[in-house]
């Protein structure tokens, strides 16, 4: 009997203390239903998941959102040899790495050395007061294909002439969205010509899957 023996080094940064949670990771520990990686101070965790197709399902807790983010990597991309990172879709800021674990760890130092600076620049002194800045404008949602299915629905329908606004003949609409502060629990869909608006609520993949029915759309 051969035994698998494969494994890897799994980092998150905390968004309660700020500190790296490191682990290694090996593909007997994932046989299970999930596992879970806790930081020490027990404010946050990343959890992983290994799919009946052999897939990693990961939820990564985030420096600047509220709410974790998911992804799904393939496992020879998880056990592979170089360092892979999983960023923010809304910052750019990787807050997961995963390979080999003098690689990990470097990545860490460096997204701590980033991290540092972006407190620096935006002046302030923890990240509870950086979440508030960034929230501004960033929705804090944790998937982000509800805002790529959004995006879609609003190109089609807009293709097929579908959707209504004020504008006169003769001009151009150009229809955009965005998700409505202080929750950013609705959408918040707008022609940037006329200025006419639809506000639809939008907080979960579900809510994004059922607009995907929608075939047409009057602003007001």
């Amino acid at each position: 009997m051969i035994i698998d023996t494969k494994e890897t080094t799994v980092a998150y940064r905390c968004p309660n203390c700020g500190q790296g949670v490191v682990s290694v990771v090996g593909v007997f520990s994932l046989t299970g239903d999930m596992l879970k990686l806790k930081c020490s101070c027990g404010k946050s965790e990343m959890t992983m998941t290994y799919t009946k197709d052999r897939k990693l399902r990961l939820a990564v807790p985030c420096i600047i959102c509220p709410h974790p983010h998911n992804y799904t990597v393939s496992s020879s991309l998880f056990f592979g040899p170089e360092v892979f990172r999983l960023g923010c879709p809304y910052t750019g800021l990787d807050n997961c790495f995963i390979g080999s674990k003098e690689a990990v760890l470097e990545a860490l130092k460096d997204s701590g050395e980033m991290l540092e600076g972006m407190l620096e620049e935006a002046g302030v002194q923890n990240l509870d007061m950086l979440r508030e800045n960034e929230g501004a404008s960033h929705a804090s949602l944790d998937d982000p294909a509800i805002e790529e299915i959004i995006r879609f629905v609003l190109a089609d329908l807009s293709d097929e002439g579908k959707i209504k606004c004020n504008c006169k003949d003769g001009d151009q609409p150009s229809f955009t969205f965005e998700f409505v502060a202080p929750d950013y629990e609705e959408a918040r869909i707008f022609c940037k010509k006329c200025g006419a608006e639809k506000t639809l609520p939008m907080t979960s993949v579900s809510q994004a899957n059922a607009f995907l029915d929608c075939d047409r759309l009057d602003l007001e």
